[in-house]
């Protein structure tokens, strides 16, 4: 029996930018939704939720996530759900002597970070695992945010994935491992070539699955040129995949794609290889997660 991959897709992100590029990026919930069911019906187990106002702006709205939530509990379609608590960790600095927040600052208490997560009970919900530079932006992960936010995902039932930019976070996380905190078996996501973290280099890759924790649940992906030369070197190493428009928006050079697109791409590669994918039932049951709704 071939190897089973799980493909993740990331049908909207929280950048502001791309929209400009693509016209096609899912806004609204409805049409996050519609995005999503198609990437499920194209062979992905996961879907990875941003949200965004009516102008295309991200959000970490509870009402939006809701909404998305509710209307792909509501459909004929199974799927997985994993929500972003990323928004906000971030912030920025006017002055470094003394110290003033920008007004870009979108930092709030780790329970905050993750209300969404334990109101909503999503199956998956990501943990940014350690402090970044993100441009002119600071993530900020301390330990201690979290110890706390891990705990909460937890209570409520929800699988927190580990996103890794760089092989620090991976160690940040064994440490929640050793003290008890995050329960195994741990579910890591190496996210490669986002321009600021590590880049999508098979070095970079191998060195990362090598730091992991015994009995580690793995998968990643590169962005834009890079994504699907990385699903194959994650599919080769024995790791689950993700792709979509928040990762990369083009099919080819000079041809926009849909998460449709880059899903059955994505599946193409993983049948190449001679792998499969694993539907939502086979894609709980690697993962150790209940079904929702």
């Amino acid at each position: 029996m071939s190897r089973k991959v799980v493909v993740s897709c990331a049908v909207t992100g929280g950048s502001s930018t791309v929209l400009a590029k693509h016209s096609g990026i899912p806004r609204s919930p409805s049409e996050i939704v519609a995005a999503a069911v198609d990437a499920a019906k194209a062979g992905a187990a996961i879907v990875h939720i941003h949200v965004r106002e009516d102008d295309g702006t991200p959000s970490g709205r509870l009402e939006l996530f809701e909404q998305v939530v509710k209307k792909l509990r509501d459909s004929s379609t199974d799927v997985i759900v994993n929500l972003t608590c990323s928004l906000y960790g971030t912030i920025t600095l006017d002055s470094c002597d003394p110290p003033t927040f920008g007004k870009a600052t979108k930092l709030r208490k780790p329970k905050d970070r993750v209300i969404h997560a334990i109101e909503l009970k999503p199956e998956i919900a990501t943990l940014d695992c350690g402090v970044m530079s993100w441009g002119d932006s600071i993530y900020v992960a301390r330990m201690s945010d979290l110890r706390q936010m891990t705990r909460l995902m937890q209570d409520a039932g929800v699988k927190p994935e580990i996103e890794c930019f760089e092989l620090g976070h991976i160690e940040n996380a064994k440490r929640l491992i050793k003290e008890g905190t995050l329960k195994s078996p741990p579910l890591f996501q190496f996210c490669l070539s986002t321009g600021y973290g590590a880049p999508a280099e098979p070095l970079v890759l191998q060195a990362m699955r090598e730091i992991l924790p015994s009995g580690a649940i793995w998968g990643g992906f590169g962005c834009g040129a890079d994504e699907m030369p990385t699903v194959a070197q994650i599919v080769r190493l024995g790791g689950h995949v993700r792709v979509g428009l928040e990762d990369n928006i083009y099919l080819r050079r000079g041809v926009l794609a849909s998460n449709t697109d880059l899903v059955e791409s994505a599946v193409g590669i993983i049948e190449r290889m001679g792998a499969s994918t694993a539907s939502p039932s086979e894609a709980r049951q690697m993962l150790g997660l209940e079904k929702r709704g």
